[in-house]
């Protein structure tokens, strides 16, 4: 295995690292969603929710994958969170991570206007902000690997910055893909199954990985 990987694989879920900065951060983010609770309780219109949880849903389902790449090769995860952390829930994943993106949905939500029609540069809003968006996150994860805190282990991922792309695609449109599919849809009823087959899939395979294979990852 290689070095990254045996330094995400040392703590990994050991609630002895936990930091007090984590105590802040989870009442933040609780905060957060309980307003939005409160807005969607009276408004009837539940979609900052719902892109929350579906954006920290798909990356999920990206971190659960990305650990059986690592199980499987037995030498490293597309890439891994090797640097310093408060709780490193996966090799590729840890709590401020986590906290991250259970609230970046809701951000892109609060972006976009009432309206369904509302263009910039042309582009669909819902689109531009996916895009924008998307591009920042590249942005700040090519800093957190330059930094040594977020590691790219093969070179078709990042060769000469080129893996960008596969990045922007893989790493974070998506998210914001499902997050547009989930807000669009016309009941309720339609927003929750979908929402609830994004977290079965990862939720599945983890009780695979953990619970019949015995896999660490």
């Amino acid at each position: 295995m290689t070095e990254a990987t045996q330094q995400a694989l040392c703590g990994l879920r050991d609630l002895s690292m936990i930091k007090w900065y984590v105590i802040p951060l989870l009442a933040i983010v609780c905060y957060i969603y309980t307003r939005e609770i409160k807005e969607a309780r009276k408004t009837n219109n539940w979609n900052a929710v719902l892109a929350g949880l579906t954006v920290f849903g798909a990356d999920f389902f990206n971190e659960t994958w990305n650990g059986w790449v690592m199980y499987l090769t037995q030498r490293s995860a597309f890439w891994t969170t090797p640097g310093d952390t408060a709780l490193r829930t996966l090799v590729g994943w840890n709590i401020e991570i986590m906290f991250m993106f259970l609230i970046l949905g809701i951000i892109y939500y609060h972006t976009l206007s009432e309206s369904t029609k509302e263009k910039i540069l042309g582009i669909p809003e819902k689109w531009f902000w996916a895009i924008g968006f998307s591009a920042f996150c590249v942005f700040v994860e090519c800093l957190l690997n330059i930094g040594g805190h977020l590691v790219w282990e093969y070179p078709f991922w990042f060769l000469s910055f080129k893996g960008i792309w596969l990045i922007f695609f893989i790493g974070y449109f998506q998210f914001f893909c499902f997050a547009i599919l989930v807000i669009s849809l016309k009941s309720m009823k339609a927003k929750l199954t979908t929402l609830g087959l994004i977290y079965a899939v990862p939720v599945t395979m983890n009780i695979l990985a953990f619970g019949f294979f015995g896999w660490r990852y």
